[in-house]
């Protein structure tokens, strides 16, 4: 009963009260800033001047409750020092991500809501933090991929500019008119709903496959219309293309003796002697 006699209670109650009332305001402070920023900035820069003001509103309220509860601010910072020296040295990898995500923020290669892809991973940016970047892949996976990494490797951002090309191959037999082929792919591209009129869709000849010649197709899509362009297209391709009767040719090879006006000779020969399992050299081999 003396131990707690002696605790000042209206002390640690005071700092108790201080913390909390800290994290409310931080709290009503963030939310005051998303709201102020949500039409004059991009997520990316709400999101980080929201931490930045919550944190320095916490902070306040934490040494004014450190200060109420009796502690000296001159230890506390002192041993927060030497803390910080301490976590420096046993967690240097943390430290580099650090560093990594302040030149993230100051170069800004992406943002909240960008479609990235690094190393074979693709997904939507939900979080850009000082440590990792978190992305929700197309599959609903979540992937945290830590800004050191982001840093040292190259990262495709799908999401930088409004429209993309499209860009498929397309195989037709070689007794086919390309010319014929070509016009019918354009004409495609004129009716799709999601192909653009500017720029303008194109054909090349990429080069004499095995079995096909082949084309290469390109027309643009909105950048957000990336998989139903394709699909679609693909399916009007093979659509239209069996209906003006153009081949599309599967794999094969044709052999040929010598000349190719001449068939190669093909000849069944009856054999000579019937191997008999059960004769004296049948018995000799075994």
């Amino acid at each position: 009963m003396q131990f707690f006699g002696a605790i000042a209670w209206g002390k640690w109650i005071s700092t108790l009260f201080l913390l909390i009332l800290g994290i409310v305001l931080a709290s009503f402070a963030a939310r005051g800033v998303t709201r102020f920023m949500e039409d004059r900035a991009s997520r990316h820069h709400t999101v980080m001047l929201r931490r930045l003001v919550f944190y320095i509103v916490l902070a306040i309220f934490f040494v004014a409750a450190l200060r109420e509860a009796g502690f000296s601010l001159d230890v506390v910072l002192g041993a927060a020092g030497i803390l910080t020296v301490a976590i420096g040295f046993a967690s240097q990898t943390s430290a580099s991500n650090m560093i990594s995500g302040l030149f993230l923020l100051v170069e800004k290669p992406f943002e909240i809501g960008n479609f990235i892809e690094v190393e074979n991973t693709i997904g939507e940016v939900v979080s850009i933090d000082m440590l990792s970047v978190k992305l929700r892949t197309p599959d609903n996976l979540y992937v945290r991929i830590p800004n050191e990494t982001l840093i040292k490797t190259r990262v495709v951002n799908r999401s930088r500019f409004p429209i993309r090309r499209m860009d498929l191959t397309v195989g037709i037999a070689y007794a086919e008119d390309v010319e014929r082929v070509e016009k019918l792919l354009l004409a495609l591209a004129r009716q799709n709903s999601v192909s653009l009129e500017e720029p303008k869709a194109f054909v090349l000849v990429t080069g004499f496959g095995p079995s096909s010649v082949d084309l290469q197709f390109s027309f643009w899509v909105p950048s957000n219309k990336v998989l139903e362009g394709r699909s679609q297209m693909m399916v009007a391709i093979k659509k239209t293309l069996d209906e003006e009767g153009v081949e599309i040719p599967f794999p094969h090879t044709s052999i040929y003796a010598g000349s190719h006006s001449e068939p190669f000779r093909v000849e069944l020969l009856r054999p000579e002697t019937t191997t008999n399992k059960g004769g004296p050299d049948a018995d000799q081999n075994g």
